[in-house]
């Protein structure tokens, strides 16, 4: 009668083979991980927006109105948050939890209301800040488009200072942006142009952050050679124009009173601006009887208004002329 052999394996070799298994399904992770790391990085990278230091902007429409030295007007600057940061919302980089704060319905409801103060306050000058044209946080609504032909009768001119194609951060992520600034005029325009401000980012966090501009649009004075110079967060004179800077700074003028708002602990608390350090004749504007700005570490609607964080960050920087 033949023996019959039950084969077995060594529990040395099991314990191998388990190893070899692992660090095997390991590697194929890490790989996978390494391959679409680089991917989004070279995708970023070809396509990285990279302006010049200076760029022409052009002008759509045309103001109407002439001034001159001496004349008053009116001008308002606005940060609309791309018209997706209304009284529901909250957001993640401001201790909130919400990453899509609007659907395209809200979006569409918080640009009319947008639209409808801008009518009321009837501004000469409007500056405008995180004005989307093509976003995924915003519904790929032009908001530009829609501004421009709510308010036909003033020249306006835009420029990107945040244009990412695929931003990927958080889960889920933001997606495409394609934001930036804009100035609409009441008075007729000869030029605008982007100044690029300096980017503090290095490489690869560059390639999907913030290009921050200066907008800058030249109006003529009437009766002079000079001209009436807006712009966007620039702190100097330029031959003896008469200069507005105004947006939204993300920072306090020192010589603001802000005692109505103080500082709650555990908030974001904004920087302050040492006017007694910038030389020349300038004002520094802020309206203190009004917030600028709230905290977005939760909704405004239904919340207790008294308890919130707010903040005075938008103003004007004029020249003393």
């Amino acid at each position: 009668m033949a023996d019959n052999y039950a084969k077995h394996a060594k529990p040395g070799k099991e314990k191998k083979g388990c190893l070899h298994a692992l660090l095997k399904f390991i590697g194929i992770v890490l790989l996978i991980v390494v391959v679409a790391v680089g991917g989004m990085l070279g995708f970023l990278s070809l396509t990285e927006f990279k302006p010049d230091d200076v760029m022409s902007a052009e002008i759509s429409g045309s103001g109407s109105r002439s001034v001159a030295p001496g004349d008053s007007f009116d001008i308002m600057t606005w940060n609309i948050g791309y018209g997706a940061l209304g009284d529901n919302a909250d957001f993640f980089m401001d201790g909130g939890s919400m990453v899509e704060t609007a659907d395209t319905d809200r979006v569409s409801s918080n640009l009319d209301g947008i639209e409808s103060v801008i009518t009321t306050v009837d501004p000469d000058v409007l500056f405008i800040q995180e004005v989307d044209q093509d976003s995924s946080r915003s519904h790929h609504i032009d908001e530009l488009a829609r501004l421009r032909s709510s308010f036909p009768d003033h020249a306006s001119a835009f420029a990107n200072n945040f244009k990412v194609a695929f931003l990927p951060y958080p889960v889920p992520p933001i997606g495409k942006v394609d934001s930036g600034v804009a100035t609409f005029s009441a008075f007729a325009a000869t030029s605008a142009e982007r100044v690029q401000l300096p980017i503090p980012f290095a490489w690869p966090i560059r390639m999907a952050n913030l290009k921050r501009c200066v907008l800058e649009m030249r109006i003529p004075l009437e009766g002079t050679d000079r001209e009436l110079v807006l712009m966007n967060l620039h702190l100097e004179a330029l031959k003896g124009n008469y200069v507005i800077a105004g947006g939204d700074f993300n920072q306090i003028f020192s010589s603001a009173d802000t005692e109505a708002y103080p500082a709650q602990e555990g908030k974001w608390q904004a920087g302050e601006i040492d006017v007694e350090e910038i030389e020349g004749d300038w004002q520094f504007v802020m309206d203190a009887s009004v917030p600028s700005c709230r905290s977005l570490d939760q909704p405004y609607d239904g919340a207790d208004a008294a308890s919130f964080q707010y903040y005075l960050i938008d103003g004007f920087i004029v020249s003393g002329n």
